[in-house]
């Protein structure tokens, strides 16, 4: 048990570049600390940090020693993690990010059930649109819309979200329905001004042709709910998600235009969440819980 707590003092000592640091977050003395990682080195017979007044570092066999302590004690954590799964109910904090307008729509009574169904998990929802870093913001799960690039996330796929063009029949009364994509440049569009995103939009066609186009903004909205209302009121063209399309496409308050052109790259809604060997008791639930809510959305 002594030669793990001094492994355990350590990996703290190289985290913090400190002795005082890691003497502080311990709440112990640095020269109790000195003592140990002095035992340590007798033991090991070997020097494992270089020692300044104002800088710790690793020695060659101090490098090599880190990484293979420090991944034994996080093995020994997810064993323990694991242990305390079998049979016990799930239970902890879980913290989860969403898009505002699809969580709103479509996520909101999931994330209540499974509040209701598993009381000892304490959820932390946040419906934004802006892309968290879920490693360092200390996120679970994440829910995203996206065309998925290389990520040292695991993504699972709940549905695909295309990007149409729609407006409503009494803007296209009023102001024609373009033909191609470039007919676009005479009309008027609701952009979404969220992630930084261009103007340009970049079509295929059913032949598989390519191109793009450069869309003017008469609107500027942040939300995929506004910009679904902005076009159902006639304001202009929008290029919006199937999830904030559906409902107005079936009611008929909007159409889809350009249905020969479909927007690339294509896009999904994911559940993306951090790589680890063990997939704890809540997370593994709550991804089944959105897997399920993505086989009954409505398109």
């Amino acid at each position: 048990m002594e030669r793990l707590s001094r492994v355990e003092f350590f990996l703290e000592i190289v985290r913090h570049k400190s002795f005082t640091g890691a003497a502080n977050a311990l709440g112990t003395s640095g020269s109790a600390l000195s003592k140990q990682m002095q035992n340590l080195e007798a033991q090991l017979g070997v020097k494992l940090l270089n020692r300044t007044t104002r800088h710790v570092s690793l020695t060659e066999a101090g490098a090599i020693y880190y990484e293979r302590a420090r991944q034994a004690l996080e093995d020994l954590a997810e064993a323990e993690r694991q242990i305390q799964d079998l049979g016990a109910a799930p239970q902890g904090s879980l913290k989860i990010s969403a898009p505002m307008s699809f969580g709103r729509r479509h996520l909101v009574k999931p994330f209540a059930a499974f509040a209701a169904r598993y009381p000892e998990v304490h959820l932390q929802i946040d419906f934004d649109d802006r892309h968290v870093d879920l490693v360092s913001e200390g996120y679970d799960v994440a829910i995203r819309i996206a065309s998925l690039a290389d990520s040292t996330l695991v993504a699972r796929r709940l549905a695909d979200c295309p990007i149409m063009l729609c407006a409503s029949p009494s803007y296209l009364q009023q102001h024609g329905r373009p033909e191609t994509p470039e007919d676009l440049a005479g009309h008027r569009h609701i952009i979404y001004s969220r992630h930084g995103l261009q103007s340009d939009w970049l079509f295929e066609h059913k032949d598989g042709r390519q191109g793009s186009v450069y869309r003017h903004a008469h609107m500027l909205a942040n939300s995929a709910e506004m910009m679904s209302t902005a076009v159902a009121e006639g304001i202009g063209i929008g290029l919006l998600p199937i999830f904030a399309a559906a409902q107005q496409l079936k009611a008929g308050t909007m159409e889809q235009i350009l249905a020969d052109y479909k927007t690339i790259p294509d896009r999904g809604i994911y559940a993306m969440y951090p790589q680890n060997r063990y997939l704890s008791a809540k997370v593994r639930l709550l991804i089944d819980e959105l897997l399920t809510v993505g086989q009954t959305l409505p398109w």
